[in-house]
Order: structure tokens, then sequence, then C-alpha cells
């Protein structure tokens, strides 16, 4: 059998086979070229077990900077301590009203053709309360992202762990992959944060950065990091909030602090299953960024319309000759 590079260079030659090979090259030529990739995950990418194939492209250097939601965040989490627990849905587009009454009804909770269950997200629930409570008491600000990987270091969780190669949190922090989530109250562990501070189990919100502070440390990485040429390239799988915050750092830079000579995204590849459509987000083709000065016009950009969860992996794969 051939590997997966040689089966793409050979078999994919037209329409989005064909996007996905030259995007795949242009992240080659990117990094061999010096430069560095922001990947940004939204969806249920994490659910999905990308972690499979993204956790080594992390360790092989293919991925400098992440930024997710917060339920990708969490959901990498939840499958490392509790994956055996997950129950598959395979008639999930068949399911009737009542089917889901039931799953509700045991404490099960579906992503598409996942059921997850309650007590892997209290397992960790208990780990993170009991670390912004003692991050309120000692006036102590972090990210969600940095919470959650203290949280994993906890011996009590540690024997828990299944199959922690697959896990791209723990190869994040292995390599000190920066990681950004904005908009985590759009979570359960954001939601679980919001009611604590309501019930006065944690103190207050301070300790937990906002979305501007969390911009405010993503400007700083893109300006530590955007230069030599090409610069920091950008992988964006689905659209929304972790694509949409992370590539506003460029503009921010230009536009908001005035700052000259800093370069836009080196590269850029979104992969979405969402067509273009009038005021639809994936309307916001990649041409249309070099108005707001994330792109120029010569930076190599790639529009693979097509689901995430089957071209990342390809692409990674053929990066790694996997």
């Amino acid at each position: 059998m051939t590997d997966v590079r040689s089966f793409i260079d050979e078999h994919y030659h037209n329409f989005n086979a064909r996007e996905l090979k030259r995007a795949a090259r242009g992240y080659e030529e990117h990094l061999e070229a010096g430069g560095k990739m922001m990947v940004t995950l939204a969806g249920a990418m994490s659910t999905a077990r990308l972690g499979k194939i993204l956790a080594p492209a992390i360790r092989e250097g293919l991925v400098h900077a992440i930024c997710c939601t917060g339920a990708n965040l969490e959901e990498d989490a939840y499958n490392l301590i509790g994956g055996d627990k997950y129950e598959p849905l395979d008639d999930w587009r068949g399911m009737t009203v009542e089917d889901e009454q039931k799953l509700y009804d045991r404490k099960m909770n579906r992503v598409t053709d996942t059921a997850i269950p309650d007590d892997v997200m209290i397992d960790l629930e208990g780990q993170l309360i009991y670390r912004w409570k003692a991050a309120c008491n000692s006036e102590r600000s972090d990210t969600p992202a940095a919470f959650m990987l203290d949280a994993l270091d906890d011996e009590e969780l540690k024997p828990k762990f299944q199959n922690p190669e697959e896990s791209w949190l723990l190869a994040a922090k292995e390599a000190s992959v920066p990681i950004w989530t904005p908009g985590w109250e759009d979570s359960t562990s954001g939601n679980t944060f919001a009611a604590c501070v309501m019930k006065g189990e944690v103190p207050h919100h301070n300790c937990v950065e906002t979305g501007t502070q969390q911009m405010q440390r993503l400007v700083r990485w893109y300006l530590e990091n955007c230069v030599p040429e090409p610069g920091i390239g950008f992988f964006q799988l689905g659209g929304g909030i972790a694509g949409d915050f992370a590539i506003c750092a460029v503009p921010l830079i230009t536009k908001d602090l005035k700052l000259e000579d800093v370069p836009a995204w080196g590269y850029f590849c979104q992969i979405s299953d969402g067509v273009t459509s009038y005021g639809g987000y994936s309307g916001a083709v990649p041409r249309e960024k070099i108005t707001w000065g994330k792109l120029q016009p010569d930076t190599p950009k790639f529009m693979i319309e097509s689901d995430a969860t089957i071209v990342a992996p390809l692409i990674w794969a053929y990066l790694l000759d996997r």
C-alpha cells in the first residue's frame, strides 16, 4: 500500500482535491522557508479526536500556536480522562426527539455522532474549581488554557489518562505551544465558572483573563514571531470566533496600534464545509481579507470546501509523510 503523500500526489488533481494538495505543499514551503504556523480550531474537532494527528504534528514542529473554542479546549481533556465512556451514535442522522430525550435522561450529552457522559465533565470540574479559587485568593489571573493544563498536571487525574499521546493539549504543553481561547464562556467549563462566581464558590471573575486580555497576549506573541519572512501562517479549521479572533491581531497592530512595517499573515488556508453565501461567515473568502490588511495580494491563499475532520488529517499526514 502506498503512503498518504504519494497517494495525494498521484490522485489529487482537480477541484477540492487539488486545493488540498496545493495547500499542503504551501504549508510545507512556508515552514521550510522558516515560517511558523497558527492553527485555529472551531466546531467539534477535539470530539472528533483530531488530536490523533494534531498531537504528532505539534511534536514534529508543524504547529506553533493554537486558537480554539472553549469546547475544543475542554473536549480534548474530556477525551483524555474519559474517552472509554463515550458512546458512538451510528444512526445520529435518524435520531428522534424521543431518542434525544433518552440521552438527556441518562445524562449523556450529544455532539453530532458522539455522546459524552456528565461524569467525565464533573471529574475535571472539581480540579478547575479548586484552581480558580486559589487564583482568586492569590490575585493571580491566567488564561482558560493555563488552568486546564494545570489541572491535567494533577496526580489524581493522571492515572485516568487514556492514550495521552493522542492529546493535543499535552503535546502543546510539551512543545510550549501557546493556546488562546476566545469566547470561552461558550463551553461547559466556562458555564461552570460563571455559575461558581454567581453562587459565591469562586470569589470573582478576575482570575480568568478576558478576551481582550488574551488578545493582548496574542498581539505580543505575533510581534515576537512575525519576522523574519515568511512570518506566521494561518491554518483555519472551520469558521467562527477561533479564526476571527486570531486573524484580527494584524489589523489591530497596524490600524489601532499604528505600528508600521509589520507583516501580514504569511500563508492562509481555510477548511470549511460551508459554501459562500449571503450573510454567512463562509462568504468571507480569503481575498476579502486583503481589504482588512490581514493578507497581502501575494499571500499564498487556499480555501478547501470540505469537512475539516477529513481534510486536516490528510494535510498533516502529507507533511508527516504518514
